[in-house]
């Protein structure tokens, strides 16, 4: 009997071998990339791994991501690692290949980051870094109180009453965009874009063109936490309603789907997502991406959770105190302990896996 909890692990440098050795004892052909540009917070290597099942040139290529969001790689391996243990690889259609990319973002990942190295959202890098970058009047405005100077009971206060002015004039809706949907002003900031592609982004482009160009069919799983209610795992499909694989998406998942520029998400309308490399790299294969946005804490407590620890690695002292604690409370709000959560996330990614080889084979 598979313990779902063992699946998943408390840390970057737990996960890695885990993964790989799960991978290996299902019969995977595995690569390990390393990030030249990073150590994790004890001076160690880190690396991007992947593993492959399934024939080379197979038409249909289920992709399952974890760590686009450092931290929520935590969600996404134990997910991994559940499917692997559970026999995935074995239950795979004929012509299917499965294709798994543990930690995109192994900086993230190990620091319990949201960002990676550069203190760039992966989920906002993918845009066109050659025109001019989407403007974020909201978030200019709202800078300052985003990351404050000191980490104190008083300068939150004051920042919630910035936030509260700004919601109060216009809309919840609006103040979500200025906080989340991405900006590319302020390099110290959260949710920042970046001014060139990531080491990540590189990457994960050079893995589509490597592993994916036989594709005819690809389904892209990408795995996040931080939105909805607890352990709901909501599937967003973040291309817009008029998009031919949007069309499919909904095919596939029905009114389990929701979207961003539909209304009906989570999450705010975000430009430069990282499942965008995909239909990029891959002109001549049909490209079906989902994200699956497990829920964990009230949102307010979980942007709380990103400013401070934006701010910590500002401004703050990592080891200090305050540090570990702001650390813990971050892991915390994107990875919630105990088995509950855990079984809710291997449940769902189950069933959407399920619907994808479904959808691929159709």
């Amino acid at each position: 009997m598979v313990s779902v909890s063992e699946c998943f692990s408390e840390s970057y440098a737990e996960a890695r071998p885990k993964f790989c050795a799960a991978a290996a004892a299902a019969g995977g052909d595995l690569r390990s990339r390393l990030n030249p540009r990073a150590r994790g917070p004890n001076g160690e290597a880190l690396f991007l791994d992947t593993a492959w099942f399934g024939p080379a040139d197979a038409e249909n290529v289920l992709v399952l991501i974890a760590g686009t969001h450092g931290v929520e790689g935590h969600c996404g391996s134990g997910a991994e690692i559940a499917w692997l243990r559970h026999g995935g690889p074995a239950k795979l259609p004929p012509r299917t290949a499965a294709l798994l990319i543990h930690a995109i973002n192994p900086y993230g990942f190990a620091w319990t980051r949201r960002v990676t190295e550069d203190n760039v959202d992966l989920n906002r890098n993918f845009v066109d870094h050659d025109k001019a970058y989407p403007r974020n009047e909201g978030y200019l405005a709202l800078a300052d109180a985003i990351l404050p100077r000191d980490w104190t009971d008083e300068s939150h206060a004051e920042t919630m009453k910035v936030f509260g002015a700004y919601a109060q004039q216009h809309g919840a809706y609006a103040f979500q965009g200025a906080l989340s949907s991405g900006q590319y002003t302020h390099p110290d900031g959260i949710f920042f874009g970046g001014h060139k592609p990531t080491w990540s982004n590189r990457t994960v482009r050079a893995l589509a063109r490597d592993h994916l160009s036989a594709a005819r069919r690809v389904a892209v799983i990408d795995f996040h936490t931080g939105l909805g209610p607890f352990g709901h795992g909501e599937l967003i499909c973040a291309v817009p309603p008029t998009a031919k694989s949007f069309a499919r998406a909904k095919a596939w998942y029905g009114d389990e789907m929701t979207s961003p520029e539909g209304g009906t998400s989570t999450s705010a309308v975000v430009v430069g997502i990282m499942t965008d490399a995909f239909p990029q790299e891959l002109p001549d294969a049909e490209v079906t991406a989902v994200a699956v946005e497990y829920g964990t804490y009230p949102v307010p407590e979980v942007l709380d959770a990103v400013r401070a620890d934006n701010w910590l690695h500002q401004h703050g002292d990592v080891g200090s105190a305050q540090g570990k604690a702001l650390k813990a409370n971050m892991k915390e709000r994107f990875f919630p302990a105990g088995d509950k959560w855990r079984d809710m996330v291997w449940a769902r990614a189950d069933q959407t896996i399920g619907w994808a080889l479904a959808g691929l084979a159709a």
